[in-house]
């Protein structure tokens, strides 16, 4: 499977030269997209046999590439299989999906080499076994989505967020090469097998495990290193976005858990309390950016960050457990975790898609300028939908269950022994209670605005139904959102013996409990039964709809649409997305976002239109990237000046740093 696997990778990067060489040719979308979508394909199949089959076998391979001596390693474990599944599930769905939104590409030679280059480097990330090869694949996956990014560079904007991804994505990198650095110890063991074997020191495990929450997590999107995701993901094409949003941020998970997990193996109790900070901090504020946001696209991508913090609670939680020596509340934790990672990829990538599919057949972005797409795209209404329910946590839906299973990890913390712990868990969990009632608030928003009500332009009321293909795609995504959700059993099982491997202990068997219910922990203690609770929400819906058409009157009553007490019936009386979040702007607005709100309200007698403007800031860019970046240009004003040197005073401020060095390497000595 590991050949096969490494084959696949090679396959994808030979359909990125391909590309290439078919350069304006009109076949080459569906050509690249469809060998994309075989190659994706292959890998997935070959990764749910591996963890379904046999998911304690360790494939490894070494290729003499790399550094000099070292090679190249690569290995396929249980963790690394699962995340191909993820990572492939994804990948085929964009293939397909942009085989339909493909030909309304504008720029194809700018998307189709790096797009295979880009599922490629994803798929070498989870299967490198060596610090160089990790690094090198992971930078790989960097430049190709960055390219991915900027591939409509002439489009307001989006040279900017290709410039900040780039900047967050080096200084990530970086952030993972220090860590190594730690790992391999003076002797430069570089091979994650050597560093399985070195049991570092309490202080450098707890040193490497903040490195590593930096690097991944400037990837995955964590607060305050979240800046570059709602710039990027909305640039990308939208199948991109899909691939940004639902996989890349989850193979940044796999480099923290794989590091934390498998090659620190025993950071300190109290690096949890940061971790869990942390992701409290992400969940939040991640929900509440997205309530500001116009752009449906940028909602998604702040959406991303939210529930990448919720992905991280249930990682702080397994570690805080693990070091304390509670092996099966570390093993829910994890579990719930890695099960939102998969959920979180099915539904965020249905989201995006759904996205496209109103950028396709409107060109608009901008909630506000949207409206009444329900009745000329039905079919993408109802799979965006059901996306939305997914994300906001409603059963019988696949979100809800790996949120449940973090609250009910939650709900253990008081074992354990820490204060430090028993203060912050729950909190965290009152985050976690508040980010999942402000996700149902949001998406009743973003559904609302696009779908329903009066169309607000011409663009939206001139919209049609996108391909069958797209169509398609959402609706297998829906429908993989409800089975995760029903039958999340079975999932429980194939992710207990990649938790094994993590922590030594993993949740009794599930799928074979009576009614397909669901029991983490003990029957006395909780229990979930999706299967029951769908039955019950269709026949209740069945069983009203039978009443209401039986009993109800039979006389037809017809009346105009209730116009909020205004008697002229266009768009502009409607509800927008500013009016709708507007209650929670005012509660949080001067505490978090430091919101500006500007009214221009002509006196009586005057018939100039009124006008009312909202600024919202992240404070991440008011408090941290603002200074820094201001900083910077002072330092490089000031530094100016060297360039205009003469040639003497060149020679002297070179002899005078090499001198500095000499002393600095004497003293070090």
């Amino acid at each position: 499977m590991l050949i096969l696997a490494l084959s696949c990778a090679a396959a994808l990067l030979a359909i990125a030269a391909l590309a290439v060489a078919l350069g304006r040719a009109a076949s080459a979308s569906p050509i690249v997209y469809a060998a994309s979508l075989a190659a994706s394909l292959m890998l997935l199949a070959g990764a749910l046999v591996r963890l379904v089959a046999d998911p304690g076998q360790v494939s490894t391979l070494t290729l003499p590439i790399g550094l000099p001596g070292l090679g190249a390693y690569f290995r396929l474990d249980a963790l690394s299989a699962f995340f191909l599944v993820v990572a492939d599930l994804g990948g085929s769905a964009a293939s397909l999906y942009a085989l339909g939104y493909g030909r309304h590409e504008t720029a194809p030679r700018r998307v189709l080499p790096f797009f295979a280059a880009y599922l490629a480097a994803m798929n070498l990330v989870v299967l490198a076994d060596d610090a160089f090869t990790f690094l090198l694949t992971w930078e790989f996956m960097s430049l190709t989505s960055w390219a991915l990014v900027v591939a409509h560079h002439d489009e307001p904007g989006n040279a900017r967020a290709g410039y900040i991804y780039l900047v967050m994505a080096s200084f990530g990198t970086l952030a993972l090469l220090l860590a190594f650095g730690l790992l391999a110890g003076p002797a430069g063991a570089y091979a994650f097998d050597a560093m399985r074997t070195a049991h570092p020191e309490p202080a450098v495990a707890a040193i490497a495990l903040m490195l590593v929450l930096i690097g991944a997590g400037s990837k995955a999107g964590v607060v305050p290193l979240h800046v570059w995701l709602p710039l990027a993901h909305p640039a990308a094409p939208s199948h991109v976005s899909a691939l940004m949003s639902g996989v890349m941020t989850k193979v940044a998970v796999y480099g923290f858990v794989r590091i934390v997990f498998d090659l620190i193996g025993t950071p300190p109790w109290w690096t949890s309390i940061i971790v869990l900070a942390f992701a409290g901090l992400t969940t939040v504020l991640g929900v509440l950016y997205a309530l500001m946001q116009h752009d449906l696209k940028r909602l998604l991508a702040y959406h991303t960050v939210e529930n990448i913090g919720i992905i991280y609670i249930g990682l702080g939680l397994a570690i805080a457990f693990q070091q304390n020596g509670i092996a099966w509340a570390a093993a829910l934790a994890l579990t719930a975790a890695l099960f939102h990672v998969l959920n979180h990829s099915l539904f965020k990538s249905l989201l995006f898609f759904g996205a496209g599919a109103v950028l396709s057949a409107t060109h608009e972005r901008d909630m506000e300028r949207l409206g009444g797409l329900i009745h000329r795209m039905p079919h993408t209404a109802v799979a965006f939908l059901i996306g939305c329910a997914a994300i906001s946590a409603l059963p019988p839906l696949n979100g809800f269950v790996s949120e449940w299973l973090t609250f009910q990890a939650i709900l253990v913390s008081p074992q354990l022994p820490q204060w430090g712990l028993k203060l912050m868990v729950p909190a965290v969990g009152a985050l976690l209670a508040l980010s999942a009632a402000l996700a149902a608030t949001c998406f009743v928003k973003a559904f609302g605005i696009t779908f329903l009500g009066r169309p607000r332009t011409g663009a939206a009321e001139a919209a049609q139904e996108v391909d069958r293909i797209s169509v398609a795609v959402m609706f297998a995504f829906a429908l993989l959102c409800f089975l995760a959700g029903v039958l999340p059993g079975l999932i429980i099982d194939r992710l207990g013996p990649v938790v094994h491997g993590l922590v030594g202990e993993m949740l009794p068997p599930q799928s074979g409990l009576a009614w397909l219910s669901i029991v983490p922990i003990a029957a006395g203690r909780s229990s979930y039964n999706g299967m029951i609770l769908l039955i019950f929400l269709a026949s209740s819906a069945t069983l009203t709809a039978i009443f209401i058409h039986r009993f109800a009157t039979r006389a037809t009553r017809r009346s105009a649409i209730w116009d909020c007490g205004y008697p002229q019936s266009s768009p502009a009386t409607e509800y927008t997305s500013s009016s709708f979040a507007m209650p929670i702007r005012r509660v949080f607005g001067s505490t978090v976002f430091a919101v500006r709100e500007k009214l221009d309200m002509p006196a009586p007698g005057e018939t100039r239109a009124a006008h009312f403007q909202v600024k919202v800031f992240d404070p991440a860019w008011r408090y941290a990237y603002g200074p820094l970046v201001r900083a910077a240009m002072k330092t490089a004003d000031r530094l100016n000046p060297l360039q205009f040197l003469t040639i003497r005073r060149y020679l002297t401020l070179t002899f005078s740093a090499l001198i500095l060095l000499l002393i600095v390497v004497a003293a070090w000595r």
